[in-house]
């Protein structure tokens, strides 16, 4: 199969072809043409399968047969959701790549800039709206936006935006859009507060499963190394000397552990940044611009940024923090081995997140390969007060995540 074999018009298959893609991954040879049709879409794919354009190519030729590129002031046609900047960011940009000869108004709108710019580009007119929830219903509350005129509502990552707590968003959005619209609901996970948020936006849809609810990619190597928590720097730094070639984005679970893991790097010789939610959104695309322009090394990330960074050729993720939610490292882990290129997961696990391998393992239905024979093995000796006092920070903030999901979990119900 062959993008040219999915009907597609000629200006999107020069787009795609200038890309350099001629075969579709799996969710787009499957979604393109249903979407096509005008169906609804329930996909359910892991994140790195090309997901975003499987719903964006076809946005595209739908739009421009019913709009062409002529019209002087076009209505909003297609609303994208998304749960994070980054993410929304990343949409827009492709939406750009795939529309160069369609020449189709779009847009991206998000919150921590200012908003003017964003007004302004809205009043020209746009034809395909990238948005988070939150800017999009400050704008609409401000009567900036209207969305009479949609034709196609995508919600991407569902899954997340219901674990940031978007659910009220969501729900004033759909009471909001024209009842008789297209819709195409994505999540990498489909547990059951999606499945049921699912059958109140869909009609009759068409269900794509391309992998197992929250499964790995099979081109996805996991190994893990055991240390003790202070040995953790020194260790990372072993596997960077080893890797130094190479682009590498580390995951932490804290802000301020992701600025003090990047001042110990910077003193080994490591080029490194972080990003994180204290930064402003300038600070944060201007370091995801330098570490895609490889003039960093290593980018410290929370996990704002597990489903808001798409570097194609990425094939490093290493997990400095266990996620206590091992569909946490599903999503941080398919950053790397993205559209069916290699890639390599990383963990190292002090004592006390051993428990977190084991249900990563249960989840995902794969052992991790353990790495033995390194310089800093993991022993039982008790921590120094120091350490411990760490620990209590890092465990107080377990536990408000915790608290938050708990939270989350009652407003959904």
């Amino acid at each position: 199969m062959k993008f040219s074999n999915l009907k597609l018009i000629e200006p999107i298959l020069q787009a795609i072809s200038n890309k350099g893609y001629e075969t579709p991954t799996k969710i787009q040879e499957e979604a393109i043409p249903q979407i096509l049709k005008r169906n609804d879409i329930l996909g359910i794919a892991q994140t790195g399968t090309g997901k975003t354009g499987a719903f964006a190519i076809p946005i595209i030729q739908l739009i421009y047969r019913i709009d062409g590129n002529k019209i002087k002031k076009p209505p909003i046609r297609a609303l994208i959701i998304t749960p994070t900047r980054e993410l929304a960011i990343q949409i827009d940009e492709n939406i750009k790549e795939y529309n160069q000869y369609t020449k189709l108004r779009h847009t991206v709108i998000f919150g921590g800039v200012g908003k003017e710019p964003q007004i302004k580009a809205l009043n020209r007119g746009v034809q395909i709206l990238v948005a988070t929830p939150g800017r999009l219903l400050d704008l609409i509350d401000m009567g900036h936006i209207n969305l009479d005129d949609i034709k196609i509502f995508v919600l991407d990552e569902a899954d997340r935006m219901l674990d940031m707590g978007f659910i009220h968003s969501i729900r004033k959005l759909i009471q909001i859009l024209p009842q008789k619209r297209q819709t195409l609901f994505f999540s990498a996970t489909m547990p059951n507060h999606i499945i049921d948020l699912s059958k109140k936006m869909l009609t009759e849809p068409k269900r794509i499963e391309i992998a197992r609810k929250s499964s790995v990619a099979e081109s996805i190597k996991q190994y893990v190394y055991y240390t003790n928590r202070e040995e953790k720097a020194n260790l990372l730094n072993y596997i960077l000397k080893d890797k130094s070639n190479d682009q590498v984005l580390v995951f932490v679970r804290t802000k301020h552990g992701a600025d003090r893991l990047v001042k110990k790097l910077k003193r080994m010789n490591h080029k490194a940044d972080s990003i994180h939610g204290n930064k402003s959104q300038q600070r944060r695309q201007a370091t995801l611009k330098n570490f895609k322009a490889e003039k960093t090394q290593v980018l410290v990330a929370t996990d704002i940024a597990a489903r808001g960074i798409d570097i194609s050729k990425l094939k490093y993720v290493i997990n400095y923090d266990i996620p206590n939610l091992p569909e946490t490292y599903v999503h941080r882990i398919g950053r790397s081995g993205r559209a069916g290129e290699k890639g390599m997961a990383i963990s190292i696990s002090e004592p006390e997140e051993n428990i977190y391998i084991k249900a990563i393992e249960k989840l995902t239905k794969k052992s991790i390969k353990l790495i033995e024979g390194h310089p800093f093995p993991q022993t039982t000796k008790p921590m120094t007060a120091k350490e411990k006092k760490e620990w209590n920070k890092e465990k107080q903030a377990r536990k408000r995540e915790f608290l938050k999901q708990m939270r989350n979990k009652k407003n959904r119900r």
